[in-house]
């Protein structure tokens, strides 16, 4: 785990600048630094490095390969370097070429792979997480690439004239002369969903690099600036983007070829995890786990208990404030499985204390609340180890999200009216306001909630409107659906391919999320919280091998009694009993919503003043406004979309925006 940079220039590169941009991933890599550049190709490498695996300086980086042809700086762990380097090995040793290793770093295994194989073939190859930059000095090509889930953050782009990447913007911004102003498109994204996607980043000309994709720049034919992102299988600009690996091929070719048998799907999962466990358990650095006392943290930590030996630490918080504490339900499973179990309460002060740190931590706006817990348990971890497993990658792959079941069971009773008769309904459920909709609902038992109203108008219009699945989700999840958008935005900018027509509506969520979700808020949110304090972090659950076994798992196998996961439960169960596990959901977050109405009222009205926000000129004070006044009232639980303002505010008042224009651009409609 470690921060790499870099700059592609059409002059020579200055060493201070590159110097700049590791010292600014100092947190990502604090055990060495290094940079390497040729100024008559104008291309610099710079890293940061956290010691994990041959912690000597065999695994220093820059790393040249021993040809001398290839220069590597790397982000990341591959977990089966051992099986590559004796495969690698005994063929060069077969072939009358041994391999003279330097140490037994994965780098240096990676580095060798490459010379072999190439790019592609290795890390198709490869088990890991990661994000690369590879420098051909023969054929004067930079190529950039990202593993398959998108654990590892890789920013891309043009500052100044030259083409720069990073593992996070705080190294582009270090650059003398970053002048970038902020992408509408981008804040549009955020304000709905709480995350920037990919490709976007909140910031015009650098982008995110897909997960699972290659990209190859020609150092003699790159542009001095892009507005645009690649296109993937498109050659433009002497850039090339290209996936070399899809998520949609393996969900495709699991829907085709299903494991029929639940005891020969509880078996092939059982043996993947526990290879993948395995693998990410080793490291010359203590390593420990995350735990919730949840079914994929517990599922994880079963698996890491039962396939290796030696102690097992795991790592919990709870919290003061009642209906979010789960560290009772942690203990008890560590209990039952003997491990060395740590936990942390935090008090509400503590939390809160944490806020005024996001945007330096996250670099972009980032509004997932649990930002706030993930941090905290992070720091505590790392007081005793550098390497934590979680169990990321189980909802997304196993149907565990409310979601998955709500939206398609509302999909399916919507498709039973026809077109035009949906459209009249929503229309009329959309004409009258949440809070008369609140008052009905009091007459009904069950209903009197006080978001119900919104919730309702919300629900109506994206199923009575929605034209196929795919839409109908992607509307649910976003907070400002048939509203004036807070953003005031010039142009909109289509959304990622995520449709998969051929699978039924549950498995069709779960690969959305895959897609969009989990690289862009859940690994962006550990990722950053993490290498903050200087944790690797692992996630067994996300090995494309697992992934590949979770594929042939068919739906009923997942999604069981009205529940998700049901398989990985039944996994569990194996280890442990029912009864530990037998409570409802809960998910891993801060009561924000709480706090913005009290404790933090102030600050929160502060970074939402009306004058403030029209002057900036980038978001609908009026809008804004109201969604604020109405969670305040309690007329609506508008939580989650008063947190995205609230963090990009934050983020402006950290410095980080550059001043945009006076005349705003005409106001765009959502919906």
């Amino acid at each position: 785990m470690c921060g790499i940079a870099g700059l592609l220039t059409r002059g020579a590169v200055d060493p201070a600048s590159l110097r700049g941009m590791a010292e600014a991933l100092h947190h990502r890599g604090p055990d060495d630094q290094g940079v390497w550049h040729d100024d008559t190709a104008g291309i610099g490498l710079a890293h940061r490095r956290l010691a994990i695996v041959d912690l000597s300086p065999a695994g220093h980086q820059p790393m040249q390969d021993a040809s001398g042809r290839y220069v590597l700086v790397y982000n990341g762990e591959i977990y089966n370097h051992a099986a590559l380097r004796a495969e690698i090995g005994a063929a060069a040793e077969a072939a009358g070429a041994p391999i003279a290793w330097r140490g037994h770093s994965d780098t240096e295994v990676l580095l060798a792979c490459i010379d072999r194989w190439g790019l592609e073939a290795t890390l198709e190859r490869a088990a890991g997480m990661f994000a690369l930059a590879l420098w051909d000095r023969r054929d004067r090509v930079l190529r950039l690439a990202r593993d398959r889930f998108g654990e590892k953050p890789l920013y891309f782009g043009w500052v100044g004239g030259s083409f720069a990447f990073a593992s996070e913007l705080k190294a582009l911004l270090a650059l003398p002369g970053f002048d970038n102003p902020i992408d509408r498109r981008a804040l549009s994204r955020f304000a709905s969903r709480a995350f920037v996607p990919a490709p976007l980043s909140i910031y015009e000309r650098i982008f995110k690099l897909l997960p699972a994709h290659i990209l190859s720049i020609d150092a003699g034919a790159i542009p001095t600036s892009q507005s645009t992102p690649p296109v993937p299988g498109k050659a433009e600009n002497g850039m090339r983007l290209e996936p070399y690996w899809a998520y949609r091929d393996v969900v495709e070719a699991g829907l085709a070829d299903p494991i029929t048998d639940e005891k020969e799907a509880l078996d092939e999962l059982e043996a993947a995890l526990a290879e993948s466990i395995q693998e990410q358990a080793m490291a010359d650095v203590p390593v420990g786990a995350f735990l919730s006392g949840g079914i994929d943290s517990s599922t994880v930590v079963a698996l890491y208990r039962k396939y290796t030996s030696g102690t097992v630490r795991t790592f919990s918080i709870g919290f003061e404030e009642g209906g979010f504490n789960e560290a009772e339900y942690a203990k008890a499973v560590a209990a039952h499985f003997g491990t060395e179990h740590n936990e942390h309460y935090v008090s509400a002060r503590e939390a809160r204390d944490v806020i005024p740190h996001l945007p330096q931590i996250y670099d972009e706006p980032f509004a997932d609340a649990s930002q706030v817990p993930t941090y905290i348990v992070s720091g505590f971890a790392r007081e005793q180890v550098t390497v934590a497993l979680s169990g990321d990658g189980g909802d997304e792959l196993f149907g565990g999200y409310n979601r998955h079941l709500a939206v398609p069971r509302a999909w399916r009773m919507a498709q039973r009216v026809p077109a035009p008769v949906r459209s009249l309904i929503g229309n009329g459920v959309e004409r009258l306001p949440a809070h008369m909709w609140n008052r009905i609902a009091q007459s009904v038992p069950g209903w009197g909630r006080p978001e119900v109203g919104a919730k309702l108008r919300k629900a109506a219009g994206v199923m009575m409107r929605s034209h196929s699945f795919a839409d109908a989700f992607t509307s649910f999840v976003d907070e400002w659906h048939g509203e004036a958008s807070p953003v005031l935005l010039d142009e909109a900018m289509p959304a990622n391919d995520t449709n998969l027509p051929s699978a039924a509506d549950t498995i069709q969520a779960m690969y959305v999320d895959a897609m969009t979700y989990l690289p862009d808020d859940v690994m962006c949110k550990v990722d950053r919280a993490a290498m903050a304090v200087s944790l690797e972090t692992r996630a067994p659950l996300l090995d494309h091998r697992v992934a590949a076994v979770a594929a042939r798992i068919p739906l009923d196998m997942k999604v069981r009694d009205g529940s998700g996961k049901h398989i990985l439960r039944t996994l569990l169960f194996r280890n442990a009993p029912a009864s530990l596990f037998d409570r409802p959901k809960a998910g891993f977050a801060a009561p924000v919503g709480e706090w913005i109405k009290g404790p933090l009222r102030d600050w929160a009205e502060a970074l939402l003043d009306e004058s403030r926000l029209r002057q900036q000129g980038l978001l609908d004070a009026a809008s804004v406004r109201e969604r604020w006044h109405q969670h305040l009232s309690g007329e609506r639980n508008s939580e989650q979309a008063i947190w995205s303002m609230l963090m990009f505010q934050a983020w402006l008042d950290a410095g980080n925006g550059v001043p945009q224009p006076s005349s705003p651009p005409r106001l765009a409609t959502a919906g």
